[in-house]
């Protein structure tokens, strides 16, 4: 899957990922892109431990969606589009939820088909966070809270998740920046280790030469 160096990307089972039947909708899917207060694994630290993120129910609220596309695997023309009105967002308790009609287009017929046949069943959105407020990290429970989303650039059906290493790359002005933190407070820690260690043999020399006299 390509990644735009200025964009996030998440992967999510699409709860509900499915065509439209019996309601003079042919060609329509609906689904969740994403879910709300639902911590998931996003990274490991330098030390293998884990750490999570949760997208706050509310981080949506101020973001900017005037132009919100569906694509395959975030490449390619537009299956969907909000702008025309074949592609619908709403938000609810759960998650964010997409409605797309996908007939629009001889590419997003054969879509519409693997969905049907479930070829495709996951789903990925590509989005910023904002500068200020956008991240809320909670060094208890290891979990980085996403607060407010700038900007949602499209809902992507995909035919695998995003590689949670890349993702990672993708926002590390934030937890990059976490993860090194976390580095030079281990090394600092190493380092008054070892210092105290060389301090108390330097003492236990002393004494013995000492007890020698």
């Amino acid at each position: 899957m390509p990644v735009k160096s200025n964009r996030e990307y998440r992967s999510f089972d699409a709860v509900n990922f499915h065509k439209v039947e019996d309601e003079g909708k042919p060609y329509t899917v609906r689904g969740y892109f994403t879910t709300f207060e639902d911590p998931y694994h996003l990274t490991d630290d330098w030390d293998g431990n884990p750490i999570y993120e949760v997208i706050d129910k509310n981080a949506f609220a101020d973001c900017d969606m005037s132009d919100v596309i569906m694509q395959f695997d975030h490449e390619g023309s537009p299956l969907a589009r909000n702008k025309n009105g074949s592609l619908n967002l709403t938000f609810d308790e759960h998650g964010g939820f997409c409605e797309a009609y996908l007939g629009g287009s001889q590419r997003g017929r054969d879509m519409y088909e693997s969905i049907t046949n479930g070829l495709i069943d996951q789903m990925s959105f590509g989005f910023t966070i904002a500068s200020e407020g956008g991240i809320d990290w909670d060094e208890e429970t290891r979990t980085s809270r996403v607060m407010r989303i700038n900007k949602l650039f499209d809902v992507s059906a995909v035919s695998i998740p995003a590689n949670p290493n890349t993702e990672i790359h993708a926002r590390s002005y934030y937890l990059d920046g976490v993860i090194e933190e976390r580095r030079m407070q281990r090394e600092a820690l190493q380092r008054a280790e070892q210092e105290s260690k060389a301090k108390r043999a330097e003492a236990a020399a002393a004494l013995e030469q000492v007890v020698l006299l």
